[in-house]
């Protein structure tokens, strides 16, 4: 069997050392050697890193469809997304500027992008109200400020990545307390709450096998905390938001029914015989009698 392994296709060797290195292709894949336990592991974190990063190309492309479908962004919170944006962007610099595999932050910089449109539509559907303006000038404020990220020094960068632990916090709190307090996840899209938790679990390994930091474990262990309290309330809430998304249908429902007429009913036929009919106004004829 070996003999077929060691004169595999060159494009086949090249991919393979590319993505597990020379030592751990020699082993696994030349020598089949199914006991070096460390080239196993190294090797299912580097397919889960590629499977990750190539999910994250992706994972909020359900959630703006949803969002340009209904042409309304209810029940998401711009908050929460300004926040978790500075959290991706803040990732991505830290990870690139240490030199960190691709493979281990990759999804960062996707999630950053599609973060970045979803907050633009956001903006652009929120409701307009007097009472309650949206904050879109903090809002782009933020958002024109993450540039200088891939400017400031690498210990601020540091610093910033230790930010991001309060910064995940503080960007799911606002969705699950809007979540709580209208009893609807709104359009909330579950495919990105579940693809979070999944690359969440697999980011704590993969980051403990490959790079060893132990910021970057903490966030991925405090957001996957928070994507699961998200999937516990899309559970919760689901198929509340077919009232949720209609006030005024209901409303309008609720008034028809407490101004309906009740239906004509005519009286039984015993009661309708022993009824004497009505007098009839004006002249009376009679039949002439000779």
């Amino acid at each position: 069997m070996t003999s077929i392994t060691r004169n595999l296709p060159w494009f086949i060797r090249d991919l393979g050392v590319s993505i597990v290195g020379q030592e751990c292709y020699t082993s696994l894949i030349e020598n089949l050697d199914v006991g070096d336990v460390q080239c196993i592991k190294y090797s299912i974190s580097k397919g889960l890193g590629i499977g990750i990063v190539l999910g994250g190309s992706i994972m909020k492309v359900p959630q703006l469809l949803l969002i340009v479908k209904a042409k309304s962004a209810r029940g998401l919170s711009l908050p929460a997304y300004i926040l978790e944006t500075l959290s991706y962007a803040i990732t991505l610099a830290y990870a690139s500027r240490n030199a960190f595999p691709f493979s281990t932050y990759g999804e960062n910089l996707f999630l950053t992008l599609q973060n970045l449109a979803i907050t633009v539509l956001i903006i652009v559907y929120a409701p307009k109200s007097a009472s309650k303006p949206t904050p879109i000038a903090p809002a782009l404020l933020a958002l024109l400020s993450l540039p200088a990220l891939a400017l400031i020094p690498l210990s601020l960068l540091a610093l910033l990545q230790l930010t991001t632990l309060p910064l995940s916090l503080f960007s799911k709190l606002p969705q699950i307390r809007q979540n709580h307090a209208a009893r609807s996840t709104g359009q909330l899209s579950a495919f990105a709450v579940g693809s979070q938790i999944a690359g969440c679990t697999a980011r704590l390994f993969t980051t403990a096998t490959e790079v060893g930091d132990a910021l970057v474990s903490a966030g991925f262990a405090l957001a996957l905390v928070l994507n699961i309290v998200l999937g516990v309330q899309l559970y919760t809430y689901w198929g509340s938001d077919d009232v949720e998304g209609r006030p005024h249908a209901v409303e309008m429902e609720k008034t028809q029914t407490q101004t309906r007429v009740p239906a004509y009913e005519p009286a039984p036929w015993q009661q309708r015989a022993a009824t004497p009919p009505p007098a009839q106004a004006g002249r009376k004829w009679a039949r002439k009698v000779d």
